[in-house]
């Protein structure tokens, strides 16, 4: 890696348990919480808080469980996700199935608290516990050829009643360009507030890139694989023209169907005012440099 993250949150950063389940009572703001900066550069609000877990778990996308924002929590628990296992293979030294468990002793877990944007123009502020997805690519080996990583996410139909309807096409895939993978913000989640991550959030391991739409960051993922060309991706396959292989968030690209210069915070109440999007979702002086040059409306 060029860098590592320099993290400069602390356990005292995060809002105690027993604050955040009952949010509304909270005081001060991102100043009491020491929120100032969030994932060592993007800068809050000034009001900005982590969103509590009621809203994390029960308002978020996993089509394999349903198209409804609170299906995933509902049916969601039928997905077994012990024992679990990830398939790491293509252009690496060391292939082979790696166990969750496997994996998380050899790992130093973290917590990143991340700004998370949806495609759909929604956004919240999520403390994620995990490892940064370069370090797993570095227990593999990757190969000197290697350009891309592509991800893929459980598939059990009988575990799994969303995927009874042809949304996309199964599994769910995604793809990172190499550099991206490797980028330090790219994390591999285990965990959200401390706790193990909920099935309806990906459990038991996850992909989070805070710089891009949420869609980017594959669930229940069980196979990485390294690869020279460019991987096909779930939304992409689905409707090129909406989204692209990259989905960096960007104000300045509508989709096809809507604005994405603003967005809605959940749990900010039905009368707060949209927000400004943020370039990189707010991570623009991190990231900004692997893009130079790049056409960012052509290559969406």
């Amino acid at each position: 890696m060029a860098f590592r993250w320099k993290n400069d949150l602390t356990r005292a950063d995060v809002t105690p348990e027993a604050v955040w389940l009952n949010r509304r009572q909270i005081l001060g703001g991102a100043a009491g919480l020491g929120l100032g900066a969030i994932a060592g550069g993007a800068r809050a609000s000034g009001d900005l808080e982590p969103n509590d877990w009621e809203e994390i778990t029960t308002f978020n996308n996993f089509y394999e469980f349903g198209t409804g924002k609170n299906d995933p929590a509902q049916n969601a628990h039928m997905m077994t996700t012990s024992p679990w296992s990830i398939t790491i293979d293509g252009m690496v030294d060391r292939p082979g199935e790696y166990g969750f468990e496997q994996i998380m002793e050899a790992m130093s877990v973290e917590e990143r608290i991340y700004r998370f944007r949806c495609v759909e123009a929604w956004s919240m502020v999520i403390p994620w516990n995990g490892f940064e997805l370069a370090d797993l690519l570095e227990i593999a080996g990757v190969q000197g050829g290697a350009k891309y990583v592509a991800f893929e996410t459980l598939l059990r139909p009988d575990e799994m009643p969303g995927v009874s309807r042809p949304v996309i096409e199964w599994p769910y895939v995604e793809g990172l360009r190499l550099d991206e993978a490797m980028h330090p913000l790219t994390i591999m989640a285990t965990g959200i507030y401390g706790k193990p991550i909920p099935n309806q959030n990906g459990a038991p391991i996850r992909l989070v890139v805070p710089w891009k739409y949420g869609y980017k960051s594959i669930k229940s993922i069980v196979r990485i694989t390294l690869t020279d060309s460019e991987p096909p991706t779930a939304w992409n396959k689905y409707a090129p023209n909406e989204y692209g292989f990259y989905s960096n968030v960007n104000p300045n690209r509508p989709h096809p169907r809507w604005s994405q210069a603003t967005e809605k915070r959940i749990g900010a109440g039905l009368l707060a005012r949209r927000q400004p999007t943020l370039m990189f979702n707010g991570y623009e002086d991190q990231v900004a440099s692997m893009y130079e040059g790049m056409d960012l409306i052509k290559y969406h």
